[in-house]
């Protein structure tokens, strides 16, 4: 059985590696036996988690992109080419998400989410699919939200960029499994629920209101904790998802079903 999750031999890219659940995922793709590209904007905090994905004997590749900026996006994947020749996974994980609601929201800060959490999984896939094409081999996993599929009530809480651009990624995933099937590629996306990140530490995690109705209404009666996503992208990056595709699962404790 331990075989089906086996990524020896493989070769991953991860967006959003620099910290968070991006860096916790290049980690247990290491841990499987993947080597990895570190793809993210902080070329410091890249280095540090390539030290330690080097240390557990894998090779590691660090490279500062912008995945919202087309050429940067095309030079990184060209780089990782140059280095491991191959792509066999792409972890589409960087976002933001911008607060506000409609009447609030500035049109640069709409276009910053847009760019961010639906034309960088866009634009990676453009530059890594036709690789994945031509080796007839690919695992694509898109990281949405739990917020692609319910949103919040509470004005401090609204985020409708945020729900409209990760339910951008859940309609960009079932286009793409369609398409791609054929060619031996998966393509599957996440929704995370509530877990502690640069994203919501200092923002979600400060407010004690929302922590206490989360965990109130949350079946699992508390948030996600360090390494809980990991399993399903691993499931979906790995042989043990290949006849799974186009599908969203939520990592959230059970906040949606209620």
């Amino acid at each position: 059985m331990s075989d089906l999750y086996n990524l020896e031999g493989k070769v991953a890219i991860v967006t959003g590696a620099s910290s968070g659940l991006g860096a916790d995922a290049a980690r247990a793709y290491a841990k499987a036996g993947a080597d990895v590209a570190l793809f993210a904007r902080r070329a410091e905090k890249l280095e540090a988690v390539a030290k330690e994905i080097e240390a557990m004997g894998r090779k590691a590749l660090p490279v500062s992109v912008d995945v919202s900026n087309e050429q940067q996006v095309k030079d990184g994947v060209q780089k990782v080419v140059d280095t491991f020749g191959k792509v066999d996974i792409l972890l589409n994980d960087a976002g933001v998400a911008v607060p506000g609601g409609v009447e609030d929201l500035t049109e640069e800060a709409w276009d910053q989410g847009m760019a961010i959490n639906v034309k960088g999984p866009f634009l990676m896939s453009k530059y890594v699919v036709p690789l994945m094409r031509k080796a007839k081999y690919g695992k694509i996993v898109n990281i949405a939200s739990v917020n692609a599929i319910i949103a919040d009530k509470v004005p401090v809480l609204w985020r409708h960029n945020y729900n409209a651009s990760k339910d951008g990624v859940r309609g960009l995933t079932l286009g793409m499994a369609a398409s791609y099937a054929q060619d031996n590629i998966t393509v599957n996306s996440i929704g995370p629920g509530l877990f502690e990140s640069e994203m919501t530490e200092n923002t979600l995690f400060k407010n004690e209101g929302f922590l206490a109705a989360y965990n109130a209404t949350t079946p699992a009666s508390r948030p996600g904790k360090r390494g809980e996503l990991n399993g399903t992208i691993l499931f979906f990056s790995s042989d043990a998802s290949s006849y799974v595709t186009g599908q969203y699962v939520a990592v959230d404790g059970g906040a949606s079903i209620v």
